[in-house]
């Protein structure tokens, strides 16, 4: 195919794109208006399956597979920072310094530090019935480690951050999402589907498989943003490199 040729099919998709988005974008409701399809339909589905958060609903059982993707973006990026960051033959490790850390700014943080973890869990843990969720809770979460580091040093924070761990943690959240859908699989249904019973609405059971990939997402999020930060503050703290 010769170059002009492939010229004319690009302009020709791009011609067809253009009218069908053209077409797509006048049949859309008007804005401010109170007739909204996707809406409607999306808020049916939560409540036929027992979600009283919409918002989840759509996530992790209308749109699980799309999800699964999403948390598969986080997963690369952990990966390859962890393979990217990893100490090399030129780089020594020395033990960070301790700073100097005001005391207004050691005493908001340690009592930022439980609750912030409490909400996060809390978050996680009610992404079905109330808004947030895993991806929320689990930045949430892991942000409240890091409050040790703001109030006491390095050292304190890697004492409760052991990164095996939590690499390990993440790699478990991503392979629990996965594994919900080929259960469903199993029982005969398409990946991904809700097949667990949806329980009672606006519970901390409902929903059926939509709290457990919620849970799956906290924990892989919490856990990936840890490893994350590690790798940066170790560069940023810990290796220099050979004079």
């Amino acid at each position: 195919m010769s170059r002009t040729l492939r010229l004319w099919v690009l302009l020709l998709g791009a011609g067809g794109l253009a009218a069908l988005f053209a077409v797509a974008c006048a049949g859309m409701p008007r804005f401010g208006g109170a007739w909204h399809p996707y809406g409607d339909r999306a808020v049916h589905a939560a409540l036929a399956h027992r979600t009283a958060n919409t918002i989840a609903s759509v996530n992790f059982d209308q749109r699980a597979f799309d999800t699964l993707g999403e948390e598969s973006i986080l997963f690369g990026a952990v990966l390859g920072t962890v393979v990217l960051l990893r100490q090399t033959r030129e780089e020594n490790r020395r033990q960070p310094e301790p700073a100097r850390v005001y005391p207004a700014v050691r005493r908001y943080a340690l009592f930022a530090l439980p609750v912030t973890l409490l909400i996060g869990l809390y978050v996680i843990a009610h992404g079905q019935i109330t808004p947030g969720g895993g991806f929320q809770g689990g930045i949430a979460v892991a942000t409240a480690l890091h409050l040790l580091y703001i109030a006491v040093d390095y050292r304190a924070l890697e004492r409760i951050r052991p990164i095996g761990r939590y690499e390990v943690g993440d790699a478990a959240g991503e392979a629990a999402y996965v594994l919900v859908g080929a259960a469903a699989l199993v029982s005969g249904a398409a990946f991904l589907t809700n097949v667990l019973p949806f329980g009672t609405f606006n519970t901390l059971s409902s929903g059926g498989t939509v709290p457990v990939l919620n849970a799956a997402i906290g924990v892989e999020v919490a856990c990936g943003v840890v490893v994350l930060l590690a790798r940066f503050l170790d560069q940023a703290v810990e290796i220099e490199e050979t004079p």
